[in-house]
């Protein structure tokens, strides 16, 4: 059994589905509702997406400061750990993206330094901020970490869908980006008997091709969600002990601290590997 902001005693499946549960707005009949949203695709989760623009802040403000304040004489301490996070995040783009772009690098840092603010608020404990949501706002759901939405983590991902689409454009050309879907794996006979089977192992090509291209921003969100959702279940799980839970709680959290920073790491360089590919001449 266990509570959730004072309305009594909850069985264990009401509370993992209370905590699993987004804070949705959605129009039905004309009307904007909360929480009334089941099976609506048009619901918006609220939450997913304060917390995930309010860490985006926190980013810009952060590092925005630290490059104001940045002194060569006595460097503070903030100030080395942003040189480092940049340095190690250059260093990674030079050594996959060998093309000329003065975008990768800056979106690499924001790919990496934001997911893993988002993927960092795993970290609080799970019953802390929605209870102070339920009761001091009356916000009967509140999800703090934004990448266990998996519409947060498609929308990253379908922006980097649309980059390497924009750079295959632009370094081969719309007849490039049209043969890399049609004249792969298999060429097609240009001459002969031959050219009666083209049409047919284009078709092929396509196929194959276009799932290629799809299951790059598929992978990049389900990846994402798929292993912090997972975690998230577990610190909930272990929520259920009641004062139990502190040593595994504090085990957990030390190891999910790799899993915080490994995946925030994944996605940035999943990302610039396929904006590399989509620059290479094959």
């Amino acid at each position: 059994m266990a509570t959730e902001g004072g309305h009594g005693p909850q069985t264990s499946g009401e509370y993992i589905q209370h905590h699993l549960q987004n804070l949705q707005v959605c129009e039905v009949d004309g009307q904007w509702v909360w929480n009334q949203c089941a099976g609506n695709p048009m619901a918006i989760n609220v939450d997913s997406m304060f917390w995930s623009v309010l860490l985006g802040i926190v980013f810009i403000w952060l590092f925005g400061r630290a490059a104001r304040k940045a002194t060569s004489r006595q460097p503070s301490k903030f100030q080395a750990l942003v040189e480092i996070v940049v340095g190690f995040i250059d260093s990674s783009v030079k050594d996959t993206f060998h093309g000329k772009s003065t975008l990768i690098a800056p979106l690499a840092l924001t790919i990496f330094v934001w997911v893993f603010l988002m993927n960092l608020m795993d970290l609080i404990p799970v019953d802390w901020i929605p209870l102070v949501s339920q009761n001091l706002l009356h916000i009967p759901y509140m999800k703090v970490v934004p990448t266990t939405d998996v519409n947060v983590t498609f929308g990253m991902s379908i922006a980097v869908f649309f980059l390497i689409i924009f750079y295959t454009i632009k370094s081969k050309g719309l007849g490039g980006f049209i043969a890399e879907l049609t004249l792969h794996p298999i060429a097609p006979p240009t001459r002969g008997a031959g050219l009666i089977a083209a049409p047919f192992i284009i078709a092929f090509n396509f196929m194959l091709e276009s799932v290629a291209l799809l299951a790059k921003p598929l992978s990049l969100s389900l990846r994402l969600f798929g292993n912090m959702f997972a975690g998230e279940l577990i610190f909930i799980l272990i929520a259920l002990l009641g004062v139990w839970q502190l040593p595994l709680h504090f085990g957990w959290a030390v190891f999910h601290v790799l899993i915080v920073t490994l995946q925030a790491f994944i996605f940035m360089m999943l990302t610039v590997v396929y904006l590399a590919l989509a620059m290479e001449e094959h």
